[in-house]
């Protein structure tokens, strides 16, 4: 897929209305730091479209970006965050909910797990609502290029049987060697065409 053009279009505070787009929608979620604005920068060969941090939970939002004029990224925010309180982690909890509930354009979630660590609770709450939601799924194993070559097998597998035997393909990615890339863009256009 080229790319010509990127745009932050929306942003969802815990009080905002959820925009009403007429494209389809990617959605990604995962855990604070499992590199959900890296993932997106690097699909859309920019540095800084999403905002990348080194401290976790800097998306505190959800951004719609629309690309090409034809479809949206959403890229939701972190879960699992410690820093911010119980409270804070409660309402971007229930503002990811109702955007997965209400969005009418939602043609897939992305879920993002870090391929060295098994996954969070939060992961496989997110991926057990995904499924009892009938929500397309496709999970990203992000920081591939951690782990050596010989590993890979291992934790996929590790990584499917957390989630329970988990049907949906899972994707190692690596913003660093571009890992994965070709995969997720295949399953996105694969989606678009049918449409």
């Amino acid at each position: 897929m080229i790319i010509k053009s990127a745009d932050l279009e929306t942003v969802v505070g815990v009080t905002s209305k959820l925009p009403e787009n007429l494209l389809p929608e990617f959605a990604f979620a995962g855990r604070s730091n499992v590199g959900k604005s890296s993932l997106i920068n690097k699909l859309v060969n920019r540095k800084a479209l999403a905002r990348t941090s080194s401290q976790p939970g800097k998306t505190q939002t959800i951004n719609f970006f629309l690309l090409n004029g034809e479809f949206y990224f959403v890229d939701l925010p972190g879960y699992g965050y410690a820093k911010v309180s119980k409270e804070l982690q409660a309402k971007w909890g229930k503002m990811i909910e109702r955007y997965l509930t209400r969005s009418r354009q939602l043609r897939m979630i992305f879920l993002l797990v870090d391929i060295r660590h098994e996954p969070s609770s939060g992961d496989k709450q997110m991926y057990e609502w995904v499924k009892s939601n009938e929500i397309p799924a496709v999970i990203i194993a992000t920081k591939a290029d951690k782990i050596n070559r010989s590993q890979l097998n291992k934790q996929l597998a590790m990584i499917r049987k957390e989630l329970g035997g988990a049907k949906e393909p899972i994707i190692p990615f690596s913003k660093e060697t571009g890992q994965g890339y070709d995969e997720v863009w295949k399953v996105m256009e694969d989606y678009l065409a049918e449409e």
